[in-house]
């Protein structure tokens, strides 16, 4: 009988060379969607600011209605689309969407950004792939590890 050591246990120096890799390889993804960010707000004459985790937005029209706050279930109007126009989606096709910030329902670059507002506020947003759908997409109409572009109006604020 032929026996086979199917061991395939990594070292602590090969698990460190890989995390390296996946750092470098990350910090270069990285750098590399700012800078279309940042092309793609020059040419477009935007005034948007950047947060510490990545996301951009300029608030258009700020509204006079409550302030978000977590848990409150929030009414927006929006049309999501890729740098190059492409339309994913809007409210016109689906509705309005309604969710809660902190529980989830919504790419975490919405989450972050809709809590700037105040119901009847308008904002410009633009997410990276890691802060809308990551490495893979939405599995529809947003592409794997694509930057996408948010037209949004807080429609109602309520408790």
């Amino acid at each position: 009988m032929c026996s086979r050591n199917n061991d395939k246990t990594l070292t602590k120096d090969q698990i460190r060379e890989a995390e390296e890799a996946l750092i470098t390889a990350n910090r270069v993804l990285l750098k590399r969607d700012k800078a279309r960010i940042i092309e793609y707000i020059e040419s477009h004459n935007l005034m948007l600011k950047e947060t510490q985790s990545g996301l951009w937005f300029e608030i258009t029209k700020q509204g006079n209605g409550p302030e978000v706050k977590e848990g409150m279930l929030l009414t927006m109007d929006y049309r999501v689309s890729l740098l190059d126009g492409t339309e994913c989606y809007s409210s016109d096709s689906t509705g309005y969407k309604q969710f809660r910030p902190g529980q989830g329902g919504v790419e975490s670059g919405i989450d972050e950004g809709i809590r700037m507002l105040r119901e009847g506020s308008e904002a410009i947003f633009i997410l990276p792939p890691h802060l809308a759908h990551g490495l893979t997409g939405d599995g529809d109409c947003i592409p794997p590890h694509t930057v996408i572009l948010y037209h949004i109006k807080l429609v109602k604020v309520e408790p």
